[in-house]
């Protein structure tokens, strides 16, 4: 095979069909028509003498060859986009995507003042904020997919990098009026409450339950609800919940709800920003680093106990 002869045009769009598994969304996404794309297709399978993707119901389903080329085309691909970037970074003058994977926690406490910030000092930027539940932190960092992740996740491997963000205890949270939010919150108090578990947290509250056992107590759970749902439920109905802190006071201001500290010691939760080694010294990516770490530098700077409380 003659190298030379390679339009890299075409691998653009192997990447593309290879990412979106539709040759009409992978068009769609790099600006190409579904006959163009067809026709670039039947080019590299020539050239690369592979049939590289099979029609299925479910989308276009690569071939084994096909598979061994993915990953060092998407790396190669984009080295050669970041070797074109410019050397310097303006905020001011940029229209770059930014794609960032949010947890709930990142994504109640720090992608409002993400967006608020950046719109005032890069109204040009684009934040493409991703639930991050059910990615693959490091398999979507690796591909460029996502360009930082915030979230409770330690660093997944060397060829990340990471920086801690915020640390927060837990507290209880129930509607403003309910029995919990006075009195001494005694381990047979706690144990008398019904509770709310958030089944989409990805946070460990079984500390309370274990701590319970230790007093021959046990709670009783009995609804289980995603973040989205439940702040309205607690706001209606008598039970109680465990929200780590700045969650809580972000709900606590927009709901009619209330929080207090547990009686005891509560495990913290890390908030933890990681992105891949590789863009360690890329201007685009050290600006939205830094502005992230701005941000939640100024959420640390308010003491809970000052935090506003409508």
């Amino acid at each position: 095979m003659n190298w030379r002869s390679i339009d890299l045009n075409l691998l653009v769009v192997f990447d593309a069909v290879m990412r979106e598994r539709s040759v009409t969304r992978a068009g769609r996404v790099i600006g190409l028509s579904q006959p163009a794309m067809s026709h670039a297709l039947n080019r590299l399978r020539h050239m690369l003498g592979d049939e590289l993707f099979v029609r299925t119901p479910d989308g276009m389903a690569p071939t084994p060859r096909a598979e061994s080329l993915a990953e060092p085309l998407r790396n190669a691909l984009s080295e050669v986009q970041l070797a074109l970037e410019p050397l310097a970074f303006d905020p001011q003058a940029s229209d770059r995507r930014f794609a960032i994977g949010l947890n709930n926690f990142a994504a109640v406490v720090v992608a409002p003042l993400l967006a608020t910030a950046a719109c005032g000092q890069a109204p040009g930027v684009r934040l493409d904020m991703r639930p991050s539940g059910n990615l693959d932190i490091a398999d979507c960092l690796d591909r460029r997919d996502l360009d930082l992740a915030i979230g409770g996740q330690e660093s997944p491997g060397e060829r990340f990098g990471s920086e801690l963000l915020l640390e927060d205890p837990f507290v209880l949270v129930m509607r403003r009026g309910h029995p919990a939010g006075r009195g001494e919150l005694t381990p047979e108090a706690l144990a008398s409450f019904r509770y709310l578990e958030i089944s989409s947290s990805g946070e460990d509250t079984g500390f309370l339950d274990r701590w319970l056992a230790t007093h021959g107590l046990a709670r009783q759970v009995v609804v289980r609800s995603p973040y989205l749902s439940a702040r309205p439920i607690l706001a209606e109905c008598d039970l109680v919940t465990v929200f780590s802190r700045r969650v809580a006071q972000v709900f606590v201001r927009n709901f009619p709800l209330e929080l207090r500290e547990p009686a005891f010691d509560s495990p913290m939760v890390r908030t933890i920003m990681v992105w891949h080694r590789r863009l360690d010294s890329h201007p685009a990516h050290r600006w939205l680093r830094d502005h992230v770490t701005s941000v939640t530098r100024g959420l640390a700077k308010i003491h809970p106990e000052h935090a506003p409380v409508m």
